[in-house]
């Protein structure tokens, strides 16, 4: 019983954010079938780079893993997710896609690393798995959606760019990302200072950016 608890607790919360990301496409909501498979691809990419992340980890030291290969890594491995999937198909056919697929790619990531942690947490005790779960929930999951919404916005546009020309604005939508997840990765490290300054101003922040990212998407949506 405690199991399918832990579960649900690890779980539930990208399944939550997902649906709030996938409402928020008003004018031509997307195939739940590309969602669900955006999500496990973000998912199942959560291995490889996690490994990754370990062997680099073992080599440079866990601080400088988490504030500047995590991201990158990370980052790049969600980007690839969307870009090699549904971004060619004929489904992603207004701005704002990018962002609901760059979430539904981030909260996959967030999910399975998630149900690792929690897990990991329940070896300890049920009450620091419920913990981990609760804090992870509230903040590192929907963090992931943040972070991939900057390239994400970028992703949408620049496909009804012209040319070459929304390249540039794509790499620096990673470039942002990468730098918003390293400041957030920065923070959680930090005393009780860093983290009341990650929850009271840069969450907020970050929530703003996105909520205006979605609402310009929508609008190049409606007058494509």
């Amino acid at each position: 019983m405690e199991s399918w608890l832990i579960a649900l607790i690890a779980v539930v919360p990208g399944l939550l954010w997902l649906y709030y990301f996938y409402k928020k496409d008003r004018y031509e909501p997307e195939p739940l079938a590309w969602i669900l498979v955006v999500f496990t691809l973000g998912a199942l990419v959560t291995i490889p780079v996690g490994i990754f992340e370990g062997i680099l980890e073992a080599a440079t030291g866990s601080i400088l893993a988490a504030i500047l290969i995590a991201p990158a890594c990370e980052e790049l491995a969600k980007y690839w997710v969307v870009k090699k999937s549904v971004y060619g198909s004929r489904e992603f056919n207004e701005p704002v896609d990018g962002i609901i697929y760059a979430a539904a790619a981030g909260l996959g990531f967030a999910t399975l690393e998630n149900i690792l942690y929690v897990f990991s947490a329940y070896d300890e005790s049920l009450l620091l798995a419920i913990e981990t779960g609760v804090l992870r929930g509230l903040l590192s999951v929907p963090g992931h959606v943040l972070f991939s919404a900057m390239w994400g916005v970028a992703l949408g546009m620049a496909k009804f760019m012209p040319g070459d020309s929304g390249k540039m604005l794509i790499w620096k939508g990673i470039f942002f990302s990468m730098l918003a997840h390293a400041l957030f990765n920065y923070l959680i490290l930090q005393s009780v200072l860093g983290l009341g300054l990650l929850v009271l101003v840069v969450i907020p922040v970050f929530w703003i950016l996105t909520d205006r990212n979605i609402r310009q998407a929508l609008s190049l949506s409606f007058f494509k």
